[in-house]
C-alpha cells in the first residue's frame, strides 16, 4: 500500500526554497510563530552537499523545526519521516526527528512518543541522515506509535544540547513505507495498526472493534503477544491468530469467519480451553448452529464442565451440534470417582425424593445411588440443601424407611449436568477415547431430543451415556459405537453401563454395544430399539451372562426389532416403576420384540433370551408379541428362550392378556415357546376326556387359557371303532399345564390342538 499512489495524498513538505513561512519555530499548529524573516534562520542556496537547504542557529534548549501542514496518520498507514543535517560552525548539537501529534479536532494528545531516536552529529561538515517510522502501530522498527486516535502530525525535527551552534539542513521528506511493514500480507490488516499493545495487560478490545471493522473481507491478524480482552467480542472478519488471546471465562469469543476448534485453539493456546470458548459462543451467538472440531484432538485431564463453559446460561433449548473430532482422556486423578455414604428416610408418597439427610451439600448432581431397594441406575437429578434431600431420576423399589445410602459420583469427559435443561443438542461424529479413565458424556438433568449420531465412545471407566434425571427424553443414538474397558473380564464380574434412559422415547439405532455389565437400561417408555448390535460376551464357557438390554417399567410400550442380541438377555422388569404393585392397568404391557436375531455361543442350561423380573404383586403380561426373531445357541443347548425371574415377585399367568409369541426360529433350544402353540395330542385308549400336556410350549409360564382350535388327524374312533361323528368341548388349563378335549363318548385318535396363553380382551 501507497497512499499517495492509491488515494493521491501528497504527504512531502514543500522545499525551503518556497519560502519559510511554511515552517514553525513551535509545534506547527495555527497561530505559532514561523521561520520567516526570523533573525537565526536563512536559506542557502548553493552548498557542496545539498541542493538548496535551511540553515539555522541554534538559540534554544530545544530547537523546533515543524511544517505548518497537517500529515494525515490512519491504521495501516506507516510514514518515515527524514533529512540530512550538518554542523558548520558553534557547539555541535544532536539531532531528531519530532513531530505534534493531534486529534480529528486539533486537541494534542499527551502520553504518546512524539519524537524518534537522537543522532549526534559528527565534525563540522559531515552529513547525518536522521529519520523516524510514524504508525499507530507499535510494530518493531515504529519509531513513534500513535494509536488510533491520532488523525494528524505536524512533523519536523528538534537540535537538542548545548546552544549558539549552527546547522545546515537538507528539505525534509514525508513517504509512505507501509509496503515495507506490511510485505506479502497485504490482504490482511494488522490488530497493531490499529492500537493493540498486546501486553498481557492493557485492554485491546478497541484496537480488535476497529481493526475488524476496518477489515472489510481481508483478514485480521493478531501478531505474537498476550492480547488482553476485556469484554466480549465478535468478529466478522477471518482471523489469523499468532499471539493468543486473554479473555475472562465470562467473556465469549465469536469468531463468525473461522468458527472451528484450531481457530480457538490458535486464539487461546491451549486445546481444552479454545474447546471451551468455541463451546461458550456456539451456545451465545446465532451465527452458527455447530461448532467444528475440523478432526481435531482434544487432550483434557479433567472433565469438562460444559455448563460452567456456557458461562450464564443455565437453559438452552436451540438446536446446537458439536461435530467432528476426538476427545482424549490424560492420565490423571481428576477422573477418581467420589464416594459418600449418608442416612436418609424415603417414603413412597414421596417416590423419587430421599429426605432428613443431615450434610446433603456432600452429594452431588449426577451421583449414583445405591442401597438396599434401590434399582440399577438410579442417579440424583438435584440436591436441596435447605430441605435436606435429593431428587432421584427414579423411584426405589423396597428400601427401609431410613436407611444409609452410596452416593457415587463418575468423572465424565463432556459433563452437561450443570445447566437445568438443555434440549436439542447434537454430538455429531465425535470420538471419545477414555482408555478406562474417564466415563464419556453426562446429559443434563432436564431437556429433551439430545443426540448421539456417528459417535464412538471407546473403553469409557464406569459408563459411556448417563442421564441424571429428564434429559434423555427423546435421546437419538444413531450409528454409534460403545465400547466397554471390561472387554477381557467374566460378564459376571462386569460394573460398567453403556447407557441409561429415566423418560421416554428414546430411540436406539444402528449402534453398537460391546461388552458392558449392562448394555443399555431404559426406564420410561415408548423407545425405539432398532437395528443394533450387542454383544455381551466374555469367551467363559457355560458361564453367567449379563444383560444386554433392561427394560425397567411395566407398561414399556416399546419395540425391540432387527437387532443383533449376543451372549446376552432382554431383562424386563418394573424396578423403576412408583408403585411396584400392578394396581389397575396392563401391568407388563407394550412390549414388541421382532425379528431380532438372538445368539449365545455357550450358556447355562437355565439362561433366557427374554427374561421378565418383576416386583411387587399383581403383574401379568399384556399386549406383548415376540414374532419373527431367531433363537440360536451355537455349543450344547438352553431349555427355553423365555423365563420369568420370581426373586421378588411372580407373574399372574391368568390374566394374561393379547400375548403372540410365534413366527420364531429354535436352534439349540429344548423347547420351541409359541402362543399360540399347536399341541399333538395322540390318544390311543378310548378315553372321553383327553388330556393334552402343554410341555411347557407356553412362554413365560403361561397356562392354556384359550383353546382355538382342535382338528382331528385322521378318524375318530370309539371304543367300537366306529368313527366318532360328534365333536368335542374343549376345558382351558386350569393350573397343571394341561387342557382338557372333552367327546360325548370315549374314543381315541390323534388331534392338533391350537393353545392360546391368553383370552380375548
Amino acid at each position: 500500500m501507497n497512499v499517495s499512489i492509491t488515494e493521491g495524498l501528497d504527504l512531502m513538505p514543500p522545499e525551503f526554497a518556497d519560502g519559510l513561512g511554511a515552517w514553525s519555530s513551535g509545534d506547527g499548529t495555527p497561530g505559532a510563530a514561523s521561520y520567516d524573516g526570523a533573525a537565526n534562520a536563512s536559506l542557502k542556496s548553493a552548498d557542496a552537499d545539498f541542493d538548496g537547504c535551511l540553515q539555522l542557529l541554534k538559540t534554544e534548549t530545544v530547537q523546533k523545526l515543524r511544517w505548518f501542514g497537517q500529515t494525515p496518520m490512519r491504521p495501516g498507514l506507516y510514514l518515515r519521516v527524514r533529512t540530512r543535517v550538518k554542523a558548520t560552525a558553534g557547539v555541535i548539537p544532536e539531532v531528531r526527528i519530532a513531530a505534534y501529534a493531534a486529534d480529528a479536532g486539533g486537541a494534542p494528545l499527551p502520553g504518546l512518543v512524539q519524537v524518534g531516536p537522537s543522532v549526534a552529529l559528527g565534525g563540522y561538515g559531515e552529513v547525518v541522515e536522521v529519520s523516524a517510522i510514524v504508525a499507530a502501530s507499535a510494530r518493531p522498527g515504529v519509531d513513534m506509535a500513535w494509536g488510533t486516535a491520532a488523525a494528524y502530525g505536524h512533523f519536523g525535527l528538534d537540535l537538542t544540547g548545548g546552544t549558539g551552534g549552527t546547522v545546515r539542513i537538507d528539505d525534509i521528506s514525508i513517504e509512505d513505507v507501509s509496503g515495507a511493514f506490511l510485505g506479502e500480507v497485504i490482504d490482511a490488516v494488522d490488530l497493531r495498526d490499529y492500537g493493540a499493545l498486546g501486553d498481557g495487560v492493557t485492554d485491546d478490545r478497541a484496537a480488535f472493534v476497529a481493526a475488524d471493522a476496518a477489515a472489510a473481507g481481508r483478514t485480521l491478524m493478531v501478531p505474537e503477544g498476550v492480547y488482553r480482552v476485556g469484554s466480549s467480542l465478535t468478529l466478522q472478519s477471518k482471523v489469523r491468530f499468532e499471539g493468543r488471546l486473554d479473555m475472562d471465562d465470562a467473556a465469549h469469543l465469536v469468531l463468525t469467519r473461522n468458527f472451528d476448534l484450531p481457530s480457538y485453539v490458535d486464539a487461546f493456546g491451549d486445546e481444552a480451553q479454545g474447546f471451551r470458548k468455541g463451546f461458550q459462543a456456539l451456545l451465545h451467538a446465532a451465527d452458527h448452529d455447530a461448532f467444528d472440531l475440523a478432526g481435531r484432538r482434544v487432550d483434557i485431564s479433567a472433565p469438562l464442565d460444559m455448563a460452567a463453559a456456557a458461562g450464564d446460561i443455565t437453559t438452552f433449548e436451540t438446536p446446537r451440534a458439536l461435530r467432528n473430532g476426538q476427545i482424549y482422556a490424560l492420565a490423571s486423578t481428576a477422573w477418581d470417582s467420589g464416594t459418600v455414604t449418608l442416612t436418609g428416610a424415603y417414603d413412597p408418597q414421596a417416590p423419587e425424593t430421599i429426605s432428613g439427610i443431615a450434610t446433603p451439600g456432600q452429594i452431588e448432581v449426577g451421583a449414583l445411588v445405591t442401597g438396599a431397594g434401590v434399582g440399577r441406575e438410579v442417579y440424583v437429578r438435584a440436591v436441596d440443601e435447605g430441605a435436606g434431600s435429593v431428587t432421584l431420576s427414579r423411584p426405589l423399589f423396597g428400601p427401609a424407611a431410613s436407611q444409609s445410602y452410596s452416593f457415587t459420583r463418575f468423572r465424565y469427559a463432556l459433563d452437561f449436568s450443570g445447566f437445568s435443561r438443555l434440549s436439542h443438542f447434537t454430538l455429531d461424529s465425535v470420538s471419545f477415547s477414555l482408555l478406562g479413565r474417564a466415563s464419556g458424556v453426562m446429559l443434563a438433568p432436564d431437556g429433551e431430543g439430545f443426540a448421539l449420531r456417528d459417535c464412538g465412545i471407546d473403553r469409557p471407566a464406569d459408563r459411556a451415556v448417563t442421564s441424571p434425571g429428564a434429559g434423555c427424553t427423546g435421546l437419538t443414538l444413531d450409528r454409534c459405537r460403545f465400547a466397554s474397558d471390561e472387554a477381557a473380564a467374566a460378564s459376571s464380574a462386569r460394573s460398567s453401563v453403556g447407557i441409561n434412559v429415566n423418560a421416554d422415547r428414546a430411540k436406539l439405532r444402528h449402534c453398537r454395544f460391546d461388552r458392558f455389565g449392562l448394555g443399555a437400561m431404559l426406564s420410561g417408555r415408548g423407545h425405539l430399539v432398532i437395528g443394533n448390535a450387542i454383544d455381551q460376551g466374555d469367551g467363559v464357557a457355560g458361564g453367567a451372562l449379563a444383560p444386554g438390554l433392561v427394560l425397567a417399567v411395566a407398561a414399556t410400550g416399546s419395540v425391540v426389532s432387527a437387532n443383533a442380541i449376543d451372549d446376552c438377555y432382554i431383562e424386563w422388569t418394573n424396578e423403576h416403576d412408583a408403585t411396584p404393585d400392578a394396581g389397575v392397568g396392563a401391568s407388563f404391557g407394550g412390549l414388541t420384540v421382532t425379528g431380532n436375531t438372538f445368539a449365545a455361543a455357550d450358556a447355562l442350561a437355565s439362561f433366557h433370551f427374554i427374561e421378565v423380573k418383576p416386583y411387587g404383586t399383581g403383574h401379568h403380561l399384556a399386549d406383548v408379541a415376540v414374532t419373527n426373531n431367531l433363537f440360536r445357541i451355537e455349543s450344547g443347548s438352553i431349555e427355553r428362550v423365555d423365563g420369568v425371574d420370581t426373586t421378588h415377585a411372580a407373574l399372574d399367568p391368568a390374566q394374561c392378556v393379547n400375548l403372540t409369541f410365534g413366527g420364531n426360529g429354535y436352534a439349540g433350544i429344548d423347547v420351541a415357546t409359541a402362543s399360540p402353540a399347536l399341541v399333538l395330542q395322540d390318544q390311543n385308549s378310548a378315553q372321553a376326556t383327553w388330556v393334552a400336556d402343554l410341555g411347557g410350549v407356553l412362554p413365560f409360564g403361561g397356562l392354556g387359557r384359550s383353546v382355538v382350535a382342535v382338528t382331528a388327524e385322521g378318524p375318530i374312533l370309539d371304543a367300537a371303532s366306529t368313527p366318532v361323528a360328534q365333536v368335542p368341548h374343549v376345558l382351558p388349563d386350569t393350573g397343571a399345564g394341561t387342557v382338557e378335549v372333552v367327546w360325548p363318548v370315549a374314543c381315541s385318535g390323534t388331534v392338533l390342538v391350537t393353545v392360546r396363553a391368553d383370552r380375548p380382551v
